[in-house]
């Protein structure tokens, strides 16, 4: 599986499959797709979907063998603020936020570029929270085998700002520890360093 391609080929038959559907879906709940307005959306949208959804072609795993260096750099590698964005498998709207990762390296580091890209290749699939945190640490401890790993997810979810509950200013997080970090001064130290503002 190739980890990497142009974001904006899209398989032919699969978006008009997809289109379909949302010409369907735009039909059914009272919009005319022939409205000049609407008469490009399905397409639109599904050209949308595939791309938020991208995250099912891509091998996390492989992006991450394919940076990384033996180094004997042994302390702690903060990549915080990452930008992320997600959609929710329960009504497919989108949540977004902030991931703040990090990793004591055993004996191999890997590419800075390649933390975020790991965030992208699980945040692009029909997601929850809980389980994208978990994705990434476990991609993360287990391809690079550190002597410990941390993940900090900090998001907004539509779901609960549009509809349900409608709280504007909520944000959910959640957080995974392996290794070094599931001790409270490594785990303490990660925290206050993702809390504090070194610029």
């Amino acid at each position: 599986m190739a980890p990497y391609r142009n974001l904006e080929e899209y398989n032919i038959e699969i978006t008009n499959e997809v289109k379909d559907h949302f010409a369907k879906i735009v039909g059914d709940i009272g919009e005319d797709v022939t409205r000049e307005g609407l008469v490009k959306t399905p397409e639109r949208a599904a050209k949308a979907m595939l791309f938020l959804t991208q995250g099912y072609q891509q091998d996390a795993e492989e992006i991450l063998r394919s940076a990384m260096f033996a180094e004997s750099y042994d302390d702690m590698v903060i990549i915080k603020d990452i930008e992320m964005y997600s959609l929710c498998e329960h009504h497919m709207l989108p949540f977004f936020g902030k991931a703040h990762i990090a990793y004591i390296p055993n004996g191999h580091i890997v590419g800075l570029s390649k933390i975020p890209r790991i965030v992208d290749v699980f945040a692009r699939r029909l997601q929850v929270q809980e389980r994208l945190t978990h994705d990434i640490l476990e991609c993360i401890n287990n391809t690079l085998k550190p002597k410990g790993v941390a993940v900090v997810i900090e998001a907004a979810h539509m779901c609960m700002m549009m509809r349900g509950v409608q709280k504007q200013n909520s944000v959910t997080t959640t957080s995974g520890f392996r290794g070094q970090f599931e001790k409270i001064e490594t785990r303490n130290e990660f925290l206050k360093l993702i809390g504090s503002n070194l610029s």
